[in-house]
């Protein structure tokens, strides 16, 4: 993206303080591990593809805001010792046929080097994604089955990544920072949180976590920054249930924010010139613009976009990525949650409005722009992220480590306080679920705190599957709705199979989660991994280790709550699919793996293992079979050019845009590449300067009405920090015929504008 030029005055000194917070304390020559950082594109169908997150079916893809990435950093001991990889992922979650499957790919390319054991996967839960990519049905109903190109997009993201990273390992520094951010997200369940203990709750300021933990990756050799992952827990749910552009959400735009920053500020210098400002007449460059008209459609080949995009994915670049944590409670909609028809505050117990679970909606604190609350809730986290990242001086130290384990959760035995023993059950979901939440409200009829269904939902959920007597009385006080444990037609509904995962980094300690785990589920969880570590480690960990839990990872399924806050019901303590004892046995397996890293002790293996049920997925979700211009067009021409406004120069803040006959955009991805890009004209060049992966592009695709012919429309809204001069919009797709005919690519131009 194209920033001002700025004069060489305070500036130039200022380029040099921040340099220095950027490349380190020190250009030392070496470093205690080897590290390196990786990052590709992840973006999915962007058009007719159900978005996974809110379960509204009439949530499809229908465009890009921003495009989605899988960003991986790998550490290794110098010594030649062990290892990990972690990846953060913008997508709903992590999938477990994902997990399974980038493990095979991983395998084939460096053998043993990365398993299960040492690869993590960690989803940042954005809600605007496509879906269909996991493979049991609860989680797949509403993309109508198995996606294969959502699935393909994400693992061969997350692959290339890990390759990447490990290309890119060499000798470097790690240093570590922790910091609050307050407003960065608010309960959503504010009465289930007031179930736990009194004097638990007292140890805490907030019912949320605003602890922010941030990694930075120093290169040995050059001092240079090459990358920071931080962990900080709020949902991705500023956009809303009706959304339809593909978007990162608050953690994709936080991240895209951070990168772009870090460009910005290590190159001292520009290459733009901002015309206007030099003394150039503004009405030529009007007179200019007006003589430059569309270009019409035109073939180009398959990698012609990837040469247009603004940011070129050579494996130089600096990564920054905003991972989950304990979200399960959390939302970015600060401002509360209102009642649509009065605007008064929903119901404090059920989060309804005079019963109606659909009025009562969350406000994001640019309410009612939805995509203004994402760019805030986003910046809010990357401006956090910088504070670490300048401030970070805790060198990290101390040995690689991880420990993992797959379990039974139908039926793990919990040791309680006072000898009683108690166990999990098969997974289930209760009527809270359906409830919704106030980021996204779900089905009329049910409301949070539900512990009844009428008698129309339980002939319904009979008929699909009564739940046992057994699981009745286990799943109590939770009504079971969606007996999903129970359900395997045409295959498994839920997941009885989890991951639990440990990665150590020195004194840090990240927990890989395969759910939701609310504040103080998360909050207890820590407490008990960092006791038992302190408690077996023979002097090794104490006070200053810092634990950080990792949601939505390497495999779903669903929300952990406190055994207190299953109590009443709401939406995460109906979604907590394997009993009021889930988070007990959460921790108590988790103290296994912490007491055997602490002791030095392998990972138990207990033969089980996840299955892979790539053979048996569903996909109803059909292929564009051939799309065509309408008579006497051709892909790329315009349907609908620029429209400059009387001024005759577009202002900032303005949208200047333009609508192409454009086919459906799933015939080709363009990975790494764009399907929109704004050019600059610099002499007699044009120069992409911002392209689809900009939050201030959107590249929207839908059918025309009338003659349903597919239609591409580009809109930018031009920044503050732009640079006056002449533009225009490009762009790119690619389509077939016929389903058999081969893919061809195409571009087509606007008329140029200014923008002054």
């Amino acid at each position: 993206m194209i920033s001002k030029n700025y004069q060489c005055t305070f500036f130039c000194l200022l380029v040099v303080v921040v340099l220095g917070l950027l490349y380190g304390t020190s250009a030392s020559t070496g470093g205690e591990y080897l590290i390196g950082v990786g990052s590709y594109d992840s973006t999915g169908p962007a058009a007719g593809v159900n978005m996974m997150g809110y379960g509204n079916m009439d949530q499809a893809t229908g465009g890009v805001h921003f495009r989605l990435r899988a960003r991986a950093f790998v550490v290794a001991e110098s010594s030649g010792g062990a290892r990990f990889a972690f990846v953060n992922l913008d997508a709903g979650m992590a999938s477990q046929l994902v997990t399974i499957k980038v493990l095979e790919r991983l395998q084939k390319r460096y053998g043993n080097l990365y398993n299960e054991e040492n690869v993590a996967i960690s989803g940042t839960h954005t809600h605007a994604g496509p879906g269909g990519y996991l493979q049991y049905v609860v989680y797949i109903v509403t993309s109508l089955g198995f996606v294969p190109q959502s699935f393909e997009a994400i693992v061969t993201a997350i692959e290339l990544s890990i390759v990447q990273a490990h290309e890119n390992l060499k000798p470097g520094s790690i240093f570590i920072n922790q910091g609050e951010l307050d407003n960065g997200g608010v309960n959503r369940s504010p009465s289930a949180y007031l179930f736990n203990p009194p004097e638990e709750r007292a140890r805490y300021t907030r019912n949320v976590d605003t602890q922010m933990t941030l990694l930075k990756f120093v290169d040995g050799s050059s001092g240079k920054s090459i990358g920071a992952f931080n962990w900080f827990a709020t949902h991705g749910t500023s956009m809303s249930r009706d959304n339809k552009l593909i978007s990162g959400d608050n953690k994709g735009a936080a991240a895209r924010f951070f990168e772009d920053w870090f460009s910005s500020t290590s190159n001292s210098s520009s290459a733009h010139q901002n015309y206007f400002n030099n003394k150039i007449n503004k009405k030529a460059f009007i007179q200019k613009a007006s003589q430059i008209k569309a270009t019409g459609g035109q073939p180009c080949g398959k990698s012609t976009s990837q040469e247009s995009k603004v940011r070129k994915n050579d494996g130089s670049r600096f990564v920054g990525a905003f991972c989950q944590s304990n979200v399960g409670d959390v939302s970015p909609n600060v401002l509360g949650a209102f009642c649509t028809d009065s605007g008064l505050p929903c119901d404090f117990n059920h989060s309804s409005c005079h019963g109606n679970d659909l009025l009562c909606v969350g406000r994001g604190p640019g309410y009612p722009d939805e995509i203004l609350s994402t760019k805030i809730i986003g910046e809010r986290q990357f401006q956090k992220a910088v504070d670490l990242f300048s401030s970070a001086k805790e060198a990290v130290t101390g040995k690689i480590d991880y420990r993992h384990v797959y379990l039974n959760f139908t039926d793990i035995e919990v040791e309680l306080e006072g000898d009683k023993v108690a166990k999990t059950c098969p997974a289930a979901l209760g009527p809270g679920f359906a409830a919704g939440t106030t980021d996204g409200p779900g089905a009329f009829g049910f409301q949070q705190g539900d512990t009844k269904i009428n008698k129309f939902w339980e002939q319904l959920r009979d008929a699909l599957k009564e739940p046992s007597q057994y699981q009745v009385d286990c799943q109590k006080p939770k009504t079971v709705l969606l007996d999903t444990g129970e359900m395997f037609w045409p295959y498994a509904w839920a997941p009885a199979i989890l991951p639990i995962q440990i990665l150590r980094l020195g004194k840090l300690i990240i927990l890989s989660v395969p759910g939701e785990f609310t504040t103080m589920a998360g909050r207890r969880l820590r407490e008990a991994v960092k006791q038992t570590l302190i408690t077996n480690g023979n002097g090794e960990f104490d006070a200053e280790t810092h634990i950080v839990i990792a949601g939505l990872s390497n495999t779903y399924s669903q929300y952990v709550a406190t055994f207190e806050e299953y109590k009443q019901q709401r939406y995460e303590a109906a979604s907590t699919l394997y009993g009021p004892h889930t988070l007990s046995a959460y921790i108590q397996e988790f103290n296994k793996l912490a007491k055997a890293m602490a002791k030095g002790v392998k990972s138990p293996k207990n033969g089980i293992s996840p299955p892979d049920l790539s053979s048996v997925q569903l996909s109803l979700v059909l292929d564009p079979s051939g799309d065509s211009p309408p008579p006497g067009k051709k892909f790329g021409d315009m349907q609908q050019d620029i429209r400059p406004p009387k001024s005759g120069s577009f202002k900032k803040g303005d949208k200047p845009s333009a609508t192409f006959w454009s086919p459906n955009p799933r015939y080709d991805l363009l990975s790494e590449g764009t399907f929109a890009v704004v050019e600059m004209l610099q002499g007699k060049q044009w120069t992409p300067a911002y392209d689809d992966d900009d939050f201030s592009l959107y590249f929207k695709w839908n059918q025309d009405n009338s003659t349903l012919f597919g239609l591409g429309h580009i809109e930018w809204e031009v920044p503050e920090d732009v640079i006056s001069g002449v533009y225009r919009l490009r762009h790119f797709g690619s389509s077939k015929k016929t389903k058999d005919s081969p893919v061809v690519y195409f571009t087509g131009a606007s008329s140029a504008f200014t923008v002054s």
